[in-house]
């Protein structure tokens, strides 16, 4: 990364004046004269500086873009900041919890799960969930811009990427690839270990039960709020092509996982976790590769993806939306419940009007139904998230149809818009430096004196010239020092 700076010579501090004084008369730039060329801005306008060179001219980049209005600046300052300001929010509620010991019923929902039942030793559900679903979305965002910052990109380096938005998208995909390691592999732990295993039925028995195991719970939750910090990440980051497709599938995902989370579907809000997020192991893996150059596994990695993709989200996800529209109706008869897990009552008729729709999500212990207008509320989310999924599998098919032409693959979802240059889109002012000569006699001795504390000291000889041994000095200083006798 480039950093030119300004040239100028470098004085001790408090210093004499330089014969050259600089005078910087500031103007926007709105000429090709006034703007660098291009290839002059490749080499000296890459880096993050403020004041950078470019020929004979100071330019001096300024933070704000073209275009930016208030909420783009407040997003961008926000991005420079995300992981210190995540890891102060953290650490705050921390040194609360530690230090002020009224505050800990209030601190303690942030980090730990809430409405333990220890004669069962499972949780029920509650607004204090909302609590760690913050707290979840504050560590998320840290860690991400954490490790992107300073662990994934370092690496991006070492490894030979030099772009740098070619390594700014390496640590993104790094990061997702990372994740779902995490989660996928803790979702196919529950699954597997689970009463519905390859049983589609078995998801649906035994509905309403209002409490839980801690890891299912943390493994939700966590859920819930990687979807919401995703959508805070598409808003604050440069968009992308997709960006509408990619807000859409977040909003429907949140709904999903919200929605079965308090209406008691948790078994296949974790089926369905899975058979997404198995994809989003290879894809992101391919990604990282392409950019580290090794594109013939990159193009083995895509059709192991690809693969992934049709089976996962379009056979056995399409296979669970018929279970919700073939088995529940036999397994769960429509009707409602109140109460909790321990002292349930029901089933007793559907009551009128809408609020009973909204219960669950401010009262766990309140009423619960499940309608044929709720089971095609759910197959509704369901299938426009396939629908989602169905344009994107088109347009992997062109990146495979690429593949073997040769051309290699690349995501035309997201990752092949041009590569502009970042400083195109900033704004410049040019600080024109005049030159002033001006003669040695002209320099203010006695004032310099004032200023650097600097005393007159006397010759070898016991004599003393006036202004002499100063004048020395100072031209000196400045490299002039032969043109003095």
């Amino acid at each position: 990364m480039s950093e030119s700076r300004a040239n100028a010579s470098s004085l001790e501090l408090g210093g004499p004046p330089t014969p050259t004084t600089m005078e910087p008369q500031t103007e926007k730039v709105r000429t090709p004269r006034g703007r660098p060329s291009l290839q002059s801005r490749k080499s000296s306008m890459n880096g993050p500086l403020y004041m950078q060179t470019s020929g004979n001219k100071v330019l001096i980049r300024r933070v704000k873009r073209k275009g930016d209005g208030p909420m783009r600046s407040l997003a961008r300052w926000f991005l420079d900041n995300q992981t210190g300001l995540s890891f102060n929010l953290i650490a705050l509620i921390f040194l609360a919890h530690m230090f002020i010991p009224k505050a800990r019923p209030h601190t303690s929902k942030f980090f730990t799960l809430s409405y333990y039942n220890p004669a069962t030793e499972k949780y029920a559900i509650g607004p204090n969930d909302y609590h760690f679903i913050s707290f979840c979305i504050i560590f998320f965002t840290g860690l991400r811009a954490g490790l992107m910052e300073h662990v994934l990109a370092p690496l991006a380096r070492q490894w030979g990427i030099s772009k740098r938005k070619e390594i700014t998208r390496f640590s993104e995909q790094a990061w997702m690839l990372v994740y779902y390691c995490v989660f996928w592999t803790l979702g196919l732990y529950l699954y597997v270990n689970s009463p519905y295993y390859l049983n589609m039925r078995e998801l649906w028995t035994d509905w309403p039960t209002r409490e839980i195991g801690g890891v299912m719970k943390a493994y939700l939750l966590a859920q819930w709020a990687f979807w919401v910090q995703q959508v805070l990440v598409i808003h604050i980051e440069e968009r992308r092509k997709d960006h509408y497709q990619m807000l859409t599938h977040h909003f429907i995902t949140i709904t999903l996982i919200s929605t079965s989370y308090c209406y008691h579907q948790n078994r296949v809000c974790n089926l369905i976790l899975v058979l997404m997020d198995v994809v989003d192991l290879f894809l992101p893996l391919a990604k990282c590769l392409k950019y580290l150059g090794f594109s013939k596994l990159c193009d083995v990695t895509f059709v192991v993806f690809m693969v992934s993709w049709f089976i996962a989200r379009h056979v056995f996800y399409l296979m669970t939306c018929y279970s919700i529209y073939k088995d529940v109706p036999v397994e769960i008869p429509d009707g409602c419940y109140r109460g909790p897990n321990s002292n349930l009552t029901g089933p007793f008729p559907v009551p009128d009007g809408w609020s009973h729709w909204l219960e669950p999500f401010s009262d766990p212990e309140g009423t619960v139904c499940l309608t044929a207008s709720v089971r095609y509320c759910f197959l509704c989310c369901l299938l426009g998230l396939q629908v989602i999924t169905i344009y994107w599998f088109c347009l992997i098919v062109k990146v495979a149809v690429r593949v073997i032409r040769g051309d290699g693959a690349d995501d035309t979802r997201s990752d092949d818009e041009e590569m502009e240059e970042e400083e195109e889109e900033f704004e410049y002012e040019e600080a024109q430096p005049l030159e002033e000569e001006v003669g040695v006699e002209s320099i203010d001795l006695k004032g310099w004196e004032r200023r650097t504390g600097v005393k007159r000291g006397a010759s070898s000889s016991g004599v003393s010239l006036p202004g002499h041994s100063d004048r020395k000095e100072l031209l000196g200083r400045i490299g002039c020092e032969k043109q003095v006798d």
